[in-house]
């Protein structure tokens, strides 16, 4: 207990001032005014650390003094300091778990005093002195204590608005990953179906190629047989004629005797060896060219069909362009309009008020919902519009089978015969029977809606930036008549670009 005697006054009159900032003098060494490292006492009971008080001495072994108090020694007498070593390593202890150290008490910088004091005019955290001066005389003046709860309570709020916006963003964040993922998963089913149909393909045309080579190669042998047999016939008349031409040359080369010697013999040999024509081709041969000419022609139609054909196909899927589509003048039809929508003299602009018109409740008429057919109608080809949404709070574009329900709450979802994209409090969703909410980088302000009839697939396309926003897939849209199909909300107006 002796070795702490010189520690016990210190903590004792901790209360009395900031008792953190004292433990942390108390534990810190004079000489390298950090925590004590392998602590020990000197005979006047001051402790420092046992380098450092070795290297303060050097080599000097007798008449040393303490750093601090300056007391001389005769000899070293260093005594290690357990206690103070223990107290030290859970005071570095407790510094790791709080990861910061004591804080000293804030002073005022003008009269050295403790701020303890706050002035609402100004703002400011000041001490007693200060609220006595001219400066704040007059100002509402209230225990630092009782601000900082206010303020406390004012941050407490305002932590919760942010973690609930934090939480929110979160959700957002793992909603749209999780979206993203099953967008990567659906192109990676599609990659794979269009590697496998192309492999496919590929195979049935090396197929193809194969089997034509060959009977092009069996062709050309019998060509070949057939010259060549041709050529061997040809060759051995001109032989023979030859030798006959050269027999009857030399012959009347001969004297009068000599010639009319065997005449009829030998012209009636010259007879017998009378030229014959080759035959030409079998007509078998030149029936299997002709059809083989005529197989080759209609496979090459075949294959430039399906090369016109497919750029379409690719252009539709990924949003394709408006050379691909024929445009369409949609106009809209009074007879479907809701009773709350207004249309324009020209019929190619919607808006909707909060009261309803007198207008006869025909079957054609929607009823519950606030929406509008157009007037024409698709069976076949390819079209496509263009709508203005501008920044209306919620509209949904998109088209609509002629059967669609006119009454009552039909359902905005291909299952209820619409395929379309809407816009609802400040988010885009692709009208599915899940809603699926699209990732888009911003609200698009006109929409270009493409149909394609023959493909049953219709594509929604950004016509600002002609980026794609959502595409229902081949096969979606049934084969029936399809109209362009419109939905208002309240403050909201649709256009129908030119």
């Amino acid at each position: 207990m002796k070795l702490l005697s010189g520690l016990f006054p210190a903590l004792e009159a901790m209360a009395a001032v900031n008792p953190a900032k004292t433990l942390q003098d108390e534990l810190t060494c004079s000489i390298c005014l950090d925590y004590f490292k392998d602590p020990v006492s000197l005979d006047c009971d001051h402790n420092f650390c046992r380098a450092c008080i070795t290297q303060c001495w050097g080599g000097f072994d007798t008449d040393i003094s303490c750093p601090q108090c300056r007391e001389i020694f005769p000899q070293r007498n260093l005594r290690l300091n357990r206690q103070l070593r223990n107290v030290v390593e859970a005071a570095r202890e407790l510094r790791l778990q709080t990861g910061r150290e004591p804080e000293p008490e804030r002073l005022c910088e003008k009269h050295k005093e403790p701020l303890k004091l706050f002035c609402k005019e100004d703002e400011i955290p000041i001490c007693l002195v200060c609220a006595r001066s001219k400066q704040h005389r007059d100002h509402t003046v209230i225990p630092a204590e009782e601000d900082a709860e206010e303020f406390k309570e004012k941050v407490q709020a305002h932590l919760k608005m942010l973690r609930e916006e934090r939480e929110k963003l979160l959700g957002c964040k793992v909603s749209r990953e999780k979206r993203s993922q099953e967008y990567l998963r659906n192109t990676q089913t599609e990659r794979q179906k269009i590697v496998s149909e192309f492999q496919q393909l590929r195979q049935f045309l090396k197929e193809q190629e194969r089997l034509l080579l060959a009977q092009l190669e069996n062709l050309d042998k019998k060509i070949v047989k057939i010259q060549n047999e041709s050529v061997s016939k040809v060759s051995a008349e001109i032989s023979r004629l030859s030798e006959l031409i050269s027999k009857l040359e030399g012959k009347c080369q001969k004297p009068v005797s000599e010639l009319l010697q065997d005449v009829r013999s030998t012209l009636s040999r010259s007879v017998k060896g009378k030229f014959q024509q080759p035959q030409g081709f079998c007509p078998k041969l030149e029936l299997r060219l002709s059809d083989f000419s005529q197989k080759t022609v209609a496979l090459m139609e075949t294959l430039k069909k399906f090369k016109d054909t497919l750029p379409s196909a690719l252009e539709t899927k990924t949003g394709g362009s408006l050379g691909t589509f024929r445009q369409a003048n949609v106009t809209l039809d009074p007879d479907t309009a809701h009773p709350q929508l207004i249309l324009s003299e020209d019929r190619k602009s919607v808006r909707r008020r909060e009261t309803q018109q007198h207008l006869p409740n025909n079957p054609e008429r929607f009823d519950f919902w606030a929406c509008v057919l157009g007037c024409e109608g698709f069976t076949s080809g390819r079209h496509c519009w263009e709508v203005e949404v501008g920044r209306g709070e919620s509209w949904a574009v998109g088209v609509a089978r002629e059967s669609v329900g006119r009454k009552g709450r039909i359902s905005h979802s291909p299952e209820g015969g619409i395929w379309a994209v809407e816009q609802w409090l400040g988010q885009v969703r692709a009208l599915t029977t899940s809603m699926t909410l699209l990732p888009l980088s911003r609200v698009p302000s006109r929409i270009r809606v493409c149909l394609d009839c023959d493909w049953g697939q219709v594509t929604f396309i950004d016509a600002g930036d002609e980026a794609p926003i959502f595409t229902f897939p081949p096969g979606s849209v049934p084969g029936e008549r399809i109209r362009p199909w419109f939905w208002v909300w309240m403050g909201s107006r649709l256009r129908l670009c030119p």
